[in-house]
């Protein structure tokens, strides 16, 4: 299914231009229709779910007709739609919710890991030790039983045949430097091979300690690239950090990801040669692990 994330951010920039472009305050949109500024602010922003009548009527006092009526129907449509994740609500967390709705639409995602295993390359053991992490920070926003449902959900679709191209660049660190005990670090990695070994749409990619980055940025965090298969839905880029996930699509936003993606594309090994490392550090690990029993 199309994205309703993607098509609530399309909706808002389609409708707060075609305001701008009359000439009209949200306030004056609000007032003829009956609703608060705030309600039109957050239709604007993308805050909300679409309703469809109110959209009609906006339409209206906005004079728009003929296809271009229909094609901002049409995306209003979309963006009202539900997902398997929304029957999860606050439970799978906000972050992991807004993933999966973003990947339910993608043609292709790229990403970028220099701390951690990607959320969709998780085996179970490693999502709940990292459940029991944030349990031991403090209060968390999700039930642990319904986010672990749901990441597994979440990875079934991602790696289905109808799901998207899947590349990652994976900093050595994240190999290098236990994240979780031993045993469910080598389990992971063994799953990191098997995976990329065996689903032809997911590339994983070591970005090594050696790798020459001079005259070039490393990013500070991790970040993630969409693209859409409709042209009209802009591709995204997503910034996660401790708190929140900062969410660009202006193009030259984007493009910087963009950008610097590639630059980390280019110093990672090869797919070949990443799955000989990720291949020689759980061999490694096994041989800890089997030395200190």
């Amino acid at each position: 299914m199309t994205s309703p994330f993607v098509r609530r951010r399309r909706l808002a920039v389609e409708l707060r231009t075609l305001r701008e472009e009359r000439g009209l305050t949200a306030e004056q949109v609000a007032k003829r229709i009956h609703q608060s500024r705030m309600k039109i602010s957050k239709l604007e922003n993308a805050h909300i779910r679409p309703d469809l009548a109110e959209v009609m009527k906006i339409l209206d006092v906005l004079e728009v007709t003929g296809e271009q009526w229909h094609e901002i129907i049409r995306i209003a449509r979309d963006a009202a739609e539900r997902g398997w994740w929304d029957s999860y609500g606050d439970t799978m967390g906000n972050r992991q919710r807004m993933y999966a709705d973003l990947e339910s639409g993608a043609k292709s995602i790229r990403e970028y890991h220099q701390s951690t295993i990607p959320g969709g390359l998780q085996t179970p053991d490693f999502i709940w030790f990292m459940v029991e992490m944030a349990k031991a920070e403090g209060a968390i926003d999700f039930a642990p039983e319904r986010l672990m449902e749901a990441r597994l959900r979440r990875q079934e679709q991602l790696l289905s045949p109808n799901g998207p191209s899947y590349e990652v660049v994976l900093d050595e660190v994240v190999v290098r430097r236990p994240t979780a005990p031993r045993e469910v670090m080598h389990g992971q990695l063994r799953s990191l091979i098997e995976t990329a070994t065996r689903q032809p749409r997911v590339t994983v990619r070591v970005l090594p300690l050696a790798a020459d980055f001079t005259g070039r940025l490393l990013p500070k965090s991790a970040f993630f690239l969409y693209s859409f298969p409709d042209p009209a839905d802009p591709p995204m880029a997503i910034v996660d950090t401790v708190s929140t996930d900062i969410v660009h699509i202006a193009h030259e936003e984007v493009m910087r990801y963009t950008q610097r993606y590639e630059h980390l594309r280019q110093a990672a090994l090869s797919a070949a040669a990443s799955l000989g490392l990720l291949t020689d550090a759980a061999d490694q690990l096994q041989n800890r692990i089997e030395s200190s029993r």
